[in-house]
């Protein structure tokens, strides 16, 4: 029973996905292809699918061509067949170009606006019968003897106060024989699911990277369809792990995004500052004159590769997809390992509805270890690693060894040693460094940015954002690590204000939070809280995005 005494409606399925992703959605696909007589629902907490997912992937299509080999004979919007690849080295100044690793090679895939990918595939998802429910934000696991037998959705409606508003309407019970929780990286479910059933332990910790990413409209001038540009080196530190992407697709688009590891350890580095310089750097700035901004967002991504998989499998269901963690790092790619993953969980939960299920799911893990996903990331599991190991230059003396010579077969497999949020020096330790400020043509501000997300949140909502221990943050947060929050965070959620007077206290702007996730890794006493908020907060990619 929620606040308010209402009862929650139910609904029962055979099937539920969390999650309308490339994972949720590829699950449900293959579900319905091998049980057409199952019923399958699929919730997202985006008010649309694809509203979640900001535009600019490249697509290995290898699970796409398995799941829906008529896919090449439809059109999907803002599709590129993948052209021509740089890898540049940059310095402060110049620009060196370097021979393209293999696994970055991408002669045969696409450049796809990935929202768009999603939405297409859920077309495709609810012609075969697929039921799916955008806007309705899972909240709660439901769980009977020890069994996960579906979730809640969040109530909608209720006041800042945490009390039920006029408009109050109580979540739904959604009850299933099996969930799969297709979340994407840090989902608060998953991590609920993982603490409860113990999933975590004998791997190694979870590394996590975050991705900031902008939309832009080029002059058709400059556009290069196809063009695919990865860059690292300056400006990061060399004791940070990082580069950017640029992506030519569509019409007259360019996707540019920056990535760096969160296990850096200067709490004053700021990841959206540093995304913002390098534009100016001369081999970038090119890229982006005349042209026009027109979407920003950020999410966090798992880099721990092939020794930070939980055990994926409990009682009642399965994680799939980043949810658990199968992005190829050295590839710098994921949807089609999720898609991998879904449609191998789908084919054991297919099996099980059938009345094959002694043990549950365990087919699905079994699955996976035969399949060419796994082999995929075993070859690329060296690589994150090796760069926190031996820093820049070692790391890529060993990515080339591991590569080239053993062809990502070495007889060793290196670890993860610390989370994230262990890795933070004392501020009065680690070198300030000074950004300049932005132009508001090439490079912008945060809340600017956070503006053509198009990110809202209902303001008499609780907020999905607060301290579990609200006396902490001073003695540690600010008083040791000069509020790292307000730098890591990519939309300004976080400042420290009263500091000129000698009273300094966090004030938290959840209505900024894109859903990145970054705060729910990088805090360096794992303070802060992020909930779930109601369904269809948060940042509105709109198709064409």
């Amino acid at each position: 029973m929620p606040d308010g005494g209402m009862a929650r409606e139910v609904m029962n399925v055979d099937v539920l996905v969390v999650g309308a992703g490339p994972a949720g959605l590829a699950a449900a696909i293959r579900l319905k292809q091998l049980a057409p007589e199952c019923s399958v629902c699929v919730v997202e907490k985006g008010g649309e699918v694809g509203a979640h997912i900001l535009s600019g992937a490249v697509l290995e299509p290898r699970a796409l061509d398995e799941l829906l080999p008529e896919w090449r004979t439809q059109e999907i919007p803002f599709t590129t067949p993948a052209a021509e690849d740089r890898f540049l080295f940059l310095t402060r100044t110049r620009a060196f170009r370097l021979p393209t690793p293999p696994q970055m090679h991408n002669a045969g895939n696409v450049v796809v606006s990935l929202g768009n990918v999603c939405r297409w595939l859920a077309q495709q998802a609810e012609a075969l019968g697929v039921e799916i429910y955008p806007g309705f934000a899972a909240a709660g696991l439901l769980e009977e003897a020890g069994r996960i037998v579906g979730i809640t959705t969040g109530d909608m409606g209720i006041g800042k106060s945490g009390e039920p508003g006029g408009n109050f309407q109580p979540g739904m019970e959604l009850r299933a024989t099996y969930t799969l929780f297709a979340e994407g990286c840090r989902g608060s479910l998953s991590q609920r699911l993982m603490q409860r059933f113990a999933l975590r332990e004998g791997v190694d910790p979870q590394t996590y990277a975050i991705g900031i990413k902008e939309l832009w409209e080029i002059p058709a001038a400059r556009h290069q369809p196809g063009l695919i540009v990865h860059s690292l080196g300056w400006p990061l530190a060399r004791d940070s792990y990082g580069g950017s992407f640029l992506y030519h697709f569509g019409p007259n688009l360019l996707s540019y995004g920056f990535v760096i590891g969160l296990d850096y350890d200067n709490p004053w580095l700021s990841p959206f500052e540093e995304m913002q310089r390098l534009k100016t750097h001369p081999a970038m700035r090119g890229h982006f004159e005349g042209g026009r901004r027109i979407s920003y967002g950020a999410r966090a991504l798992n880099e721990g590769g092939l020794q930070s998989i939980p055990r994926l499998i409990f009682p009642g269901g399965a994680l799939i997809g980043d949810a658990a963690g199968f992005l190829n790092v050295p590839k710098i790619k994921g949807s089609h390992a999720a898609m991998k993953s879904g449609m191998l969980a789908a084919e054991t939960v297919a099996e099980a509805l059938a009345g094959e299920r002694p043990a549950e799911l365990a087919r699905y893990p079994e699955r996976l270890r035969a399949s060419w996903l796994w082999e995929e990331l075993s070859a690329a599991r060296n690589l994150r690693p090796g760069f926190a190991k031996f820093g820049l230059w070692g790391g890529l003396v060993h990515a080339a060894l591991d590569t080239y010579l053993l062809r990502g077969r070495a007889p060793w497999t290196l670890h993860h040693a610390r989370a994230d949020h262990a890795t933070l020096r004392p501020a009065a330790d680690a070198p300030r460094i000074d950004y300049p400020k932005p132009d508001g043509t090439l490079t912008f501000d945060k809340l600017s940015s956070v503006f053509i997300s198009n990110t809202n949140h209902e303001e008499d909502q609780p907020a999905h954002l607060h301290l579990r221990d609200p006396a902490a943050w001073l003695p540690v947060n600010w008083e040791r690590y000069a509020s790292p929050e307000s730098r890591y965070c990519p939309a300004g959620v976080y400042e420290a204000v009263g500091v000129d007077s000698g009273a300094p206290r966090l004030q938290i702007n959840a209505q900024n939070c894109v859903h990145c996730k970054t705060c729910d890794i990088k805090d360096p006493q794992q303070n802060i809280d992020w909930v779930t908020p109601e369904g269809g907060g948060g940042p509105n990619y709109p198709g064409g995005m």
